[in-house]
């Protein structure tokens, strides 16, 4: 039985220990989250699981790992490492594994390198391993191409193309892409860095560090997507001309080509919603996953997914690619 404490509750870490509380070889023995509201109530009460656990959430870190010993931290706190980066030394320093769904820890070499060589020094003297994984960035615009390049004799470029409705996801998700603003309220929010969907860049480079390439530099461009109609989401109303979301695009430059480009369109109300990736190379790779992967669900079963990977993995701060394969396994789930 492999023993789990999820830090952070929110609608991403409350799916997540969710899917965790139906694994049979996983046991929650502790939680974590700062929002005075669940402290000191059951984590099935507060992730709607419809019965208790016995375990009170706590917003004491240091005790519950102390006191819990987990052998893995499932992390969901934040997107931006250097915020977060004081929670997962927490856990390596108390000897768990970690998991986490911060965008940047996916592949935080770039934009973030000092930091990274610290967490995986701290990993390694723990013998322990450290992941950054969700859906995107972790797998479907960089874990999925990239292994479809499996069957590639030569890769010229990548170009994945995603497409979300965004009125399926949750709120915090909806704010974060500007839904609901004036258009001149999403452009001042772009340039103060509190309006794009984080994770692109990271994407990127996980993409080109797996192909061996050495991106010259990046180019990004965000712009708002309009509504023409009234719009709706369970939480937001959208006048015409106010803001449904972000189409951004975030390009890869090698060798002073475009051989990365990776577009997303999220938004409420987007029709026909899909992943799509294309290798160019021999052969030509064409996947079109339709209806795209529902972002919520797949980023709270990648996160639970990972973990036998992850206790197979080398210690020190992993990559995705750097992991045994991750996929779901029907032995790990309540029968």
């Amino acid at each position: 039985m492999i023993r789990i404490v999820h830090y952070g509750l929110g609608p991403i870490g409350a799916g997540i220990a969710r899917v965790a509380a139906a694994r049979e070889n996983l046991e929650i023995v502790g939680a974590i989250d700062v929002d005075p509201a669940k402290v000191g109530k059951d984590i099935g009460d507060v992730i709607g699981l419809g019965r208790q656990l016995g375990i009170a959430v706590s917003a004491d870190a240091p005790a519950v790992l102390r006191s819990s010993r987990p052998d893995v931290v499932i992390h969901a706190t934040g997107s931006h490492l250097p915020d977060v980066a004081p929670q997962l030394r927490q856990a390596i320093e108390a000897g768990a594994h970690v998991v986490s769904t911060c965008e940047e820890l996916s592949f935080p070499f770039a934009a973030n390198a000092s930091l990274a060589a610290e967490l995986d020094r701290i990993a390694g003297e723990h013998r322990i391993a450290v992941l950054g994984t969700g859906v995107n960035p972790g797998f479907a615009m960089d874990t999925l191409p990239l292994a479809l390049t499996a069957v590639s004799q030569r890769v010229d470029a990548v170009h994945v193309r995603r497409r979300q409705d965004a009125a399926q996801r949750r709120l915090p998700l909806q704010r974060k892409i500007g839904a609901g603003l004036t258009v001149a309220e999403f452009e001042a929010r772009v340039r103060d860095g509190s309006v794009r969907h984080v994770g692109l860049p990271e994407s990127v480079y996980a993409l080109a560090h797996g192909l061996g390439w050495t991106v010259d530099r990046l180019d990004d461009q965000i712009e708002p997507v309009i509504a023409t109609k009234e719009t709706r989401s369970a939480d937001i109303v959208v006048a015409p001309g106010q803001v449904l979301g972000v189409r951004q695009v975030t390009k890869g430059i090698v060798g002073g080509r475009s051989a990365i480009t990776l577009e997303l369109e999220m938004y409420l109300g987007a029709e026909d919603p899909h992943d799509h990736v294309v290798v160019e190379g021999v052969p030509r790779i064409d996947v079109l996953v339709n209806e795209g992967t529902h972002g919520d669900l797949a980023t709270a079963a990648i996160l639970v997914n990972a973990i036998p990977s992850l206790l197979r993995a080398r210690p020190g701060l992993r990559i995705m690619e750097e992991l045994p394969l991750v996929h779901f396994g029907s032995r790990d789930v309540a029968r």
